[in-house]
């Protein structure tokens, strides 16, 4: 086990290339390769990346030559004319351009020659591993050849590390940053995450928690920021900014300031001192990531100021240096009262951010879940997407499987994530979708873009289940280019990690494009949500929020089941929708049947679009999720002899931890709503 292993090498497997992969064609390809420029930086990270993919797949040691030799094939490498070398950004612009690259193709009658021309050391680096990529895939040298400039400008992952070396809400064991409160020594690790990254183009990384505790506070100190900065160090190999995430009340915490109070001077003063000692050290940090006034975390609440107040004030501090303010708007009133149906956690975002619309500084932006609860197998799309204007945004994804299964259950995100880019707001006539709104060019934002929580822990397979590692590769790559299909990404994973026999492909793409509406069947049904065991939120409890403080409430009685946020008799929370989308969800006839409960409060005896009753499908899609989650393992056992024996045993041990708990959310689930209902199942199956 370790780095040579197929578990830790994840998509980057670098298989030996047979014949008819075209090997001879590309070790003529690699076997010279022409370096135009200064080799340091993310650029001889490049360089690296080359010399192990051919020396892998091909079996050749290339020749790196400054020159262009006289006749034969090569492979040029350089940076667009004009452009700098040295892959630093300046933060504010976070230009597209800059980490574009072409692949262009030239034969002859004896001869290939390749040249690859990033728009900077990072463009440089992407265009490798796509040519890296091309060659594992199969694809014919000859008909090689692309341009490609990323859709979105901030490519983010967040890490929700704590100093402690536990992660908030991870499933693949503990932290590869931290350890006994302090960041590690060896950083072999973060090295080989960062290479990961930026494989799929990300481009941004915040490395300590949200909820931001005493040590990670003080990594903005002196003391602290030497450790960060070795982190950041690693990270700018692979053209990956360092953000961090900070304590909002750090100055009375910390900093010996009485207050935190955004509008005081003082304040002002001790957050524009530690932007300059933060730069001092990391000269191309990429800002700060806050929650604030969110789960009892510290903001401006506590001194009558606004969200707008307390993201300016420390934009302001970071401005002269490029550094960006990411505000999560995960914002709600965690102690409701239950009882209290006027109250919705789904307007809240909504209702604090859509008023302070074009009041944030040009380097502030609004990061929003991309559903208006947290992360559900299925929500709808958060309204605050083209509500806000003026106003710069970051699309939310989680990655790490908290409401999905933890990494113990299959469950590949990307045709969920899929539907959220695709979404039409119906903000604007046409174009609409929430792809065009994060991209920024809708609404003329300065800077945008997408994020998500990490997945990966210091588990040998990075992600716990060998099989989430396609959620991480696949949210890197949707995000670079959101037009590219689910399939086309599932299948990329799958042909990268196991190599390119049609049988194995063809098993992993049917179990990775199955594998969500398996998991939402035998779990949460139409649109519901939650019914988890609170905090670990792993496994059934149907009544675990139910009455709770933080307002997660699915109202079932005898009669029916469901949350009424119509505006006749809810919460008024389809209000907040544009229209079409307002009056769909509003209506009862018209709103999608995997939404129903979400919006609406009916009785079991409601029938779907589909013909079937509410409680009947509760019954029939539990029964046949359960169903088939044990047959995925049925799946997964044809390829015993086709894939590895380590990473088939671990697939196989996770997958049959599932179908056994898949069976315990339908008898859960099944026997809650008869009980409840007392209406029989039709066909006459066992419920307890």
């Amino acid at each position: 086990m370790g780095v040579g292993s197929t578990l830790y090498r994840t998509w980057l497997q670098y298989n030996e290339v047979g014949e008819n992969g075209f090997r001879g064609m590309y070790r003529e390809l690699l076997g010279r390769i022409v370096v135009a420029g200064e080799s340091s930086g993310a650029f001889a990270a490049a360089l690296r990346e080359l010399e192990l993919g051919a020396k892998s797949m091909l079996g050749i040691n290339p020749e790196f030559m400054n020159a262009a030799p006289s006749s034969g094939s090569y492979l040029r490498i350089g940076i667009k004319t004009g452009e700098a070398s040295s892959g630093d950004r300046a933060v504010s612009a976070w230009g597209k351009e800059d980490e574009a690259f072409s692949l262009k193709r030239f034969s002859t009658d004896d001869s290939i020659r390749l040249e690859l021309t990033g728009g900077s050391s990072s463009g440089v680096l992407y265009g490798v591993f796509f040519l890296l990529r091309a060659i594992a895939l199969g694809m014919n040298p000859q008909e090689l050849a692309a341009e490609e400039t990323p859709v979105n400008r901030l490519r983010m992952i967040n890490q929700w590390d704590n100093a402690d070396g536990s992660i908030e809400r991870g499933y693949a064991g503990n932290s590869i940053f931290y350890e006994g409160g302090e960041i590690v020594q060896d950083t072999s690790r973060i090295r080989d995450y960062a290479r990961m990254l930026a494989s799929v183009g990300i481009n941004a990384i915040s490395i300590n928690n949200v909820n931001v505790h005493e040590i990670e506070t003080r990594f903005i100190t002196e003391e602290g920021l030497p450790e960060v900065a070795r982190v950041a160090d690693v990270f700018r190999e692979y053209g990956i900014a360092l953000f961090l995430s900070i304590n909002f009340a750090a100055p009375l915490v910390i900093g010996g300031v009485g207050t935190a109070d955004p509008l005081d001077a003082e304040v002002r003063q001790w957050w524009a001192e530690t932007a300059n000692r933060i730069y001092r050290h990391i000269p191309d940090f990429g800002g700060f990531v806050v929650k604030a006034d969110s789960e009892h975390r510290p903001g401006p609440f506590a001194y009558g100021r606004d969200h707008a107040d307390g993201a300016n004030m420390l934009a302001e501090a970071l401005e002269p240096h490029g550094g960006l303010v990411i505000w999560r708007c995960f914002v709600y009133n965690c102690m409701q009262d239950w009882r209290d149906r006027s109250t919705d956690r789904a307007r809240a975002a909504y209702d604090h951010f859509k008023p302070l619309d074009g009041k944030f500084r040009d380097n502030v932006l609004l990061q929003i879940k991309n559903g208006p609860m947290d992360f559900q197998v299925r929500e709808p799309v958060s309204p605050l997407f083209g509500a806000m204007t003026r106003t710069n945004q970051v699309l939310e994804f989680q990655v790490t499987q908290e409401y999905t299964g933890q990494q113990r259950h299959l469950c590949y995100l990307v045709p969920q994530w899929k539907q959220v880019l695709d979404f039409d707001t119906h903000a604007v006539t046409s174009g609409g979708e929430v792809k065009n709104i994060v991209e920024g060019s809708l609404f003329g934002m300065k800077i945008s873009g997408v994020a998500a929580v990490s997945n990966i822990g210091n588990d040998e397979c990075w992600t716990g289940h060998p099989l989430a590692q396609a959620n991480l590769y696949g949210y890197g790559r949707l995000i670079w280019n959101p037009d590219l299909s689910a399939e086309e990404i599932a299948e990329e994973w799958a042909r990268l990690t196991f190599g390119n026999q049609p049988v194995v492909i063809d098993k992993v793409l049917h179990m990775l494009m199955a594998s969500w509406s398996i998991y939402e069947s035998y779990t949460s049904p139409l649109g519901v949500g939650w019914m988890v065991v609170p905090h670990y939120h792993y496994g059934p409890d149907v009544d675990g929020y139910e009455y709770s403080r933080w307002g997660t409430y699915h109202f079932a009685d005898r009669d029916g089941i469901g949350v009424d946020r119509t505006v006749a008799s809810g919460t008024g929370y389809t209000a907040q929708y544009f229209s079409p989308n307002r009056e769909m969800y509003d209506s009862l006839e018209n709103c999608p049947d995997e939404l129903l409960l979400f919006f609406h409060h009916v009785p079991y005896s409601h029938r779907l679009h589909s013909g079937s009753t509410v409680i009947q499908h509760i019954y029939d899609t539990h029964f046949a999720g359960a169903e088939a989650a044990e047959g995925l393992g049925m799946v997964w056992s044809v390829l015993k002899d086709r894939v590895d024996a380590e990473r088939f045993e671990a697939v196989e041990a996770r997958l049959a931890e599932q179908a056994e708990h898949a069976k315990h959310w339908r008898d859960v689930i099944n026997t809650y709503f008869y009980r409840k209902s007392g209406v029989p199942d039709e066909q006459g199956r066992q419920i307890y």
